[in-house]
């Protein structure tokens, strides 16, 4: 059965404690999103919930308020934290996390992201301490297990965010096995844009007579956004990305591969664009300084790839451009849900060859968009009316972040390698890196 809100409500007509409407005043929010409304009543009354609802439509409140709410007044004893939220990327976890400090705070509980790239010892400490909420991405959460640093027999609450990416990105085994070990009888709450690729399998498993709730508003981007197809040159599509690059406005450009980001960041660098690149290959504390600079200001270019996107969720991105076009329909709109959030307006502009033309075109249509396919060159008038582009200036840019092609000194460590070296095989995965070969031994 689907559940839809049909009144407006405030936090407080939902039921949620009075401490965490206050936090949630404080920081201008009063009304609720529909998928709040809707899943937060049979929450806090103690239901298992399946939400389904893309990026952007408010999830983390939904389920955060009612897990927090269900906390009220409990105590974790050390290694063995209250609740957990599993997350897809450490991105998304740290969002995740940004958003349920505060409020935790105000109940008297702590939050810890867990996290591959990040320090052990931080994640050991704040178990030990007691720390009642853990907002982990799974391959570290099952090191710590396996470790012995933490138990997950005291877990009341399980939170599943984006199920979808997680079984895109391979975690559902990893999955299975942390809710096998969590505490029988707790309260799971599960979120996905989708239930394929073996979601509706976990669903079917490990939620009790779950409460369905779905915001049909999910790909906002469709109603709220305007989408084209540039049809261009091979020669020209460098030109056309560093004059859209230079505009005005918070773009994001996505790409396939580690390396087609970078090569592409130098290019937009070479040109006098200043951006940001997010991708895997980067160390959790670039990663970390690159989104925080891109959410920070108004005008600001960020190019990322699709894996390292998934926790890229960052409100005022008024244009989003397929540098490569997408694998399929879904990653399409993935990506394009990067804009037109929290009720705004935006663009998506996929950059195709000739060549390209028919393939994009399926995908959109399976995406349930119809896109405007033209013609572009370079400073032509459509691109400059639609985009806002603008002639780069030619003045190459130098950042911290320095690009691939640049060789370090001789004989210099390479940052962060000794942890690499100590990574176990379950956080490898996690990264995309392979296990280190065995020596012989003579």
């Amino acid at each position: 059965m689907v559940h839809t809100a049909e009144k407006q409500l405030s936090f407080a007509e939902l039921g949620i404690r009075p401490a965490l409407v206050d936090v949630l005043q404080k920081q201008g929010i009063t009304s609720p999103f529909p998928i709040q409304a809707a899943t937060i009543p049979d929450a806090i009354a103690g239901s298992d919930i399946l939400g389904r609802g893309q990026t952007g439509s408010g999830k983390t409140l939904a389920f955060g308020l009612a897990l927090l709410h269900n906390l009220y007044g409990k105590k974790a004893k050390p290694r063995q934290p209250l609740a957990l939220v599993l997350a897809p990327t450490r991105e998304l976890a740290q969002q995740i996390d940004e958003v349920l400090a505060p409020l935790a705070k105000a109940i008297g509980h702590q939050s810890i992201v867990i996290a591959g790239g990040m320090a052990f010892g931080r994640q050991i400490n704040a178990f030990k301490s007691g720390t009642s909420i853990a907002v982990a991405t799974p391959g570290r959460l099952i090191d710590l297990m396996e470790r012995g640093e933490v138990s997950l027999d005291a877990l009341e609450i399980v939170v599943l965010d984006e199920a979808d990416q997680m079984a895109d990105m391979g975690f559902l085994p990893v999955v299975k096995q942390i809710l096998k070990a969590a505490r029988k009888g707790g309260q799971r709450f599960l979120f996905s844009a989708t239930l394929d690729r073996g979601v509706n399998g976990l669903v079917r498993e490990y939620l009790k007579d779950p409460k369905t709730h779905t915001v049909e508003e999910i790909e906002g981007t469709k109603e709220r956004s305007d989408h084209y197809v540039f049809v261009m040159s091979h020669a020209d599509k460098g030109d056309i990305s560093n004059q859209i690059a230079s505009r005005d406005g918070k773009s994001i450009f996505f790409v396939r591969t580690k390396r087609g980001a970078d090569r592409l960041s130098r290019n937009l660098s070479s040109a006098g664009v200043r951006v940001g690149t997010l991708h895997g290959g980067k160390s959790q504390a670039v990663r970390t300084r690159t989104l925080a600079e891109f959410k920070a200001q108004d005008s600001a270019v960020l190019v990322a790839t699709d894996v390292a996107a998934r926790g890229i969720h960052v409100d005022g991105i008024d244009l989003v451009v397929h540098f490569d076009a997408p694998e399929d329909h879904k990653d399409y709109l993935h990506r394009s849900g990067r804009t037109a959030r929290a009720g705004k307006t935006g663009k998506v502009i996929t950059l195709a060859t000739h060549s390209e033309q028919r393939s994009i075109n399926g995908i959109t249509l399976r995406a349930g968009v119809e896109p405007w396919f033209m013609a572009i060159s370079p400073m032509d008038e459509k691109l400059v009316k639609i985009t806002g582009a603008r002639r780069p200036t030619g003045i190459p840019i130098v950042t911290e972040d320095a690009p691939a092609h640049v060789k370090r000194p001789s004989g210099a460590r390479r940052k962060g390698g000794q942890r690499r070296k100590n990574r176990s095989n379950t956080e490898r995965a996690s990264y995309g890196e392979r296990a280190p070969r065995r020596r012989r031994s003579r």
